[in-house]
């Protein structure tokens, strides 16, 4: 499975970002990297967000964006996310994936928003 339409990756870790892209382009994820807060979020088919993004506030940041107007889908990822953190990344709209992450935990993530988004 192939998917075209590019996941942005907000990391501000430059070696976590290089692992990320690296094993989700193994699983033919097209990832752009937008270290910057760079790229067009309305394009991309889904925003993973690290929540160290920002100063330390990947939530705010998705917050901006979807107070101008983007609806694109969002993953957070969180190391100890505490109960309040859960609940503002629901009232977002993001899925929150735990850190260190396990397995395929952020790809499975991935696939089921993006399964969701075609079945839409």
């Amino acid at each position: 499975m192939s998917i075209n339409a590019p996941i942005l990756l907000f990391e501000p870790d430059s070696a976590v970002r290089a692992s990320l892209k690296f094993s989700l382009e193994l699983e033919a994820f097209n990832v752009v990297l937008a270290e910057n807060g760079d790229g067009d979020p309305a394009v991309a088919a889904c925003l993973v967000i690290d929540q160290r993004f920002r100063e330390g506030d990947g939530l705010a940041f998705l917050a901006d964006l979807r107070s101008s107007g983007c609806a694109t889908p969002a993953i957070l990822l969180a190391t100890n996310p505490t109960r309040r953190l859960r609940e503002r990344a629901l009232a977002a709209g993001a899925v929150l994936v735990e850190k260190p992450l396990l397995g395929n935990a952020l790809s499975q993530a991935l696939r089921a928003i993006l399964g969701r988004a075609e079945a839409a």
